[in-house]
């Protein structure tokens, strides 16, 4: 129990500091990329005002107080963009080609490339690692391209390395968390353990005055022969020896300290013996009562705690279903294992705390438990045994007239 308190605990930190990691370097590069691609587009600009040319930069002239898409020209603009233009006349020819501005691309390069961009049919976009811009002119058009290459290999490095540094920081905290989180979760823990043994130590305490109690029954019969009185002791002494034994298994359990013994058993037989002691019961209260169970299916675990399950869940069907209700237990094969259900009819039953079945103490209408001699505990054994076994349990309603418990084993 602590332990898988502690596994929740490291992964609902971990899964919120993996979002918070997943944001901020998302972001961060997103405006990397934001900020590249804008100062890109405003060289493309300027170049397509200028006949695919920069303009003289002006010493005097003071720089622009709105610079186009991000981009800020100064005297080395010139020479640290690299980039090549080709024009081409209405008939679709070339008439000029300018590759004097970088040295990677030849004349028959740059043809090329205007092929892919006329295949494209795209006035603006990527070809590898060039950017290019269509513009429209009075005699054809030029295309100007732009070598993005070291823009690219900056961001890519600068993503590689935020990555890094994440994943990084996400071992890290990790590794912290692992190492902290006993220390944090140590007066949780404290108190779990406080409660438990108030529970066992409780639990043995109660013994006693049951015994001296019930004793005292017997000899009041003894002397004064039976009445009303006695006959209500003995039953309420009963219910709370009942109750006493369910509390002890319980945190038994949870505290790991039952050894259930694990052995391959015929579980189509088991949980046909079990559900066949029940039928005389429905048919006394005439309740249908109906046993479908899949032959040949074998089960790795412990008997008697599967036994003390599907006796709870049918007791619980028993006493919870309507008058002349139905009664249903299916066992049949599963993609994760075997598959038990207990299906009964109720009069009506609150969909919105079908969960809470589960809990300690809790009961779906206390009236009838209390006639029926439910405490509320039943059920949350039953949980533990499931979970005992690596299973899964759920609970279902979909008419409200009706309830299905789900094991998965």
């Amino acid at each position: 129990m602590i332990r898988k308190l502690q596994r929740k605990f490291i992964t609902v930190t971990m899964m919120s500091l993996f979002l918070v990691m997943l944001l901020l370097v998302g972001s961060i590069n997103a405006i990397n990329f934001y900020q590249m691609e804008h100062k890109v587009k405003g060289t493309l600009q300027v170049l397509s005002e200028n006949q695919g040319k920069f303009p003289k930069f002006d010493h005097e002239k003071p720089p622009q107080k709105d610079p186009k898409f991000g981009f800020r020209m100064n005297e080395e603009t010139p020479f640290e963009t690299r980039y090549f233009t080709v024009k081409v006349n209405n008939e679709g020819s070339i008439q000029e080609i300018d590759t004097s501005h970088i040295a990677a691309v030849s004349s028959e390069d740059a043809v090329e490339y205007v092929d892919k961009v006329e295949k494209e049919n795209e006035t603006r976009g990527y070809l590898g690692i060039y950017k290019y811009a269509v513009v429209e002119q009075t005699s054809g058009t030029m295309i100007i391209f732009i070598d993005c290459r070291s823009q690219i290999q900056t961001i890519t490095f600068f993503l590689l390395i935020s990555c890094a540094v994440a994943l990084a920081t996400l071992l890290l905290v990790f590794l912290l968390v692992s190492i902290f989180s006993k220390r944090a979760m140590k007066p949780i823990v404290e108190s779990m353990e406080k409660q438990k043994q108030f529970i066992t130590d409780a639990g043995h305490e109660i013994k006693t005055p049951l015994a001296i109690i019930s004793a005292n029954a017997d000899v009041l019969e003894l002397t004064g022969g039976n009445n009303e009185w006695i006959t209500s002791i003995r039953n309420q002494t009963s219910r709370l020896d009942k109750l006493v034994k369910h509390l002890l298994t319980l945190s038994k359990m949870e505290e790991g300290r039952i050894e259930l013994v694990f052995t391959n058993f015929n579980l189509s037989e088991a949980i046909t013996e079990i559900a066949e002691s029940f039928r005389a019961m429905a048919e006394a209260t005439n309740k249908k009562f109906y046993i479908e169970v899949a032959q040949g299916l074998t089960l790795n675990g412990d008997k008697s705690s599967i036994h003390q399950l599907v006796s709870t869940l049918l007791d619980n069907a028993m006493k919870y279903s309507d008058q002349e209700g139905t009664i249903t237990i299916t066992v049949s094969a599963a993609k994760k294992g075997i598959m038990l259900e207990v299906y009964n009819t109720v009069q009506e039953i609150d969909r919105s705390n079908l969960n809470r079945l589960f809990d300690r103490f809790y009961r779906a209408d206390s009236s009838r438990s209390r006639e029926t001699g439910g405490y509320g505990i039943g059920l949350s054994i039953a949980k533990s045994i499931v979970e005992a076994h690596h299973g899964k349990i759920t609970v279902r309603s979909d008419d409200s007239k009706s309830i299905c418990f789900t094991v998965i084993i």
